[in-house]
């Protein structure tokens, strides 16, 4: 995994530059900004995300509804409490707290955020392990729930491999529950504030950048940004 993805940083440049032309002010990107840390802030700056659900759930509650499937036998293909394995572990957590996620590990390594390093992972992200063969919900401490394979069950285990053996490191919905959301239509500059400061402008910006921003996050999305 990369520490920051260059499409990251040819946004944070971009963004830098809009908020400079619009207002006047020099702005380059803050040293040492995680890819993490810049995507919280332009989507909290935007109103969008690509994080699931409506912000009320949070890593920790993932982590904690992992915990009941404790003891479950692993079964290829098993989705329920009789019998399950890695991505049917994750697939029904994620329901159990009211958000869909995709049945198999290939299509659940491209869902929320990417999490730079290990480091920055927080309870309730996942784990993609084994060239993506294998999937856990990360429990914090290094410590990882998962279904592993026939004949073991759920369980709670040490992190068993090192940076180089992860795949992806995914957050799905926000680490903590978020607040309600600041308004940019009734002229609140706090989100757009914060992007700033991440920026490192360190001076405001006014809600009148909003759509530029929402623009240039999209073109991340599509890579459509070099």
């Amino acid at each position: 995994m990369t520490a920051i993805p260059a499409s990251v940083e040819a946004v944070q440049s971009r963004i830098a530059e809009i908020v400079s032309r619009l207002e006047g002010t020099p702005a380059t990107p803050a040293a040492g900004t995680s890819a993490t840390s810049f995507a919280e802030a332009l989507e909290a700056a935007t109103g969008t995300s690509a994080l699931l659900g409506d912000g009320s759930v949070s890593g920790a509650d993932v982590a904690a509804a992992a915990h009941k499937y404790l003891g479950v036998p692993y079964v290829l293909g098993g989705t329920s409490s009789s019998g399950i394995d890695c991505s049917g572990l994750v697939q029904r957590v994620f329901a159990d707290l009211g958000i869909d996620v995709p049945r198999l590990v290939r299509d659940q390594e491209d869902i929320g955020t990417e999490v730079p390093s290990l480091a920055e992972a927080r309870p309730g992200d996942l784990l993609v392990l084994e060239g993506g063969d294998h999937i856990a919900i990360y429990l914090g401490d290094n410590t990882v729930i998962h279904a592993p394979y026939e004949g073991r069950t759920v369980s709670v285990q040490k992190l068993w491999v090192g940076e180089e053996g992860i795949t992806t490191i995914r957050r799905v919905v926000p680490a903590e529950a978020a607040p309600a959301p600041a308004s940019l239509l009734g002229g609140g500059t706090s989100s757009l504030d914060s992007l700033s400061a991440l920026l490192g402008g360190g001076t405001s910006v006014s809600s009148s950048t909003a759509q530029q921003l929402m623009a240039a996050r999209a073109a991340l999305l599509s890579g459509s940004l070099a």
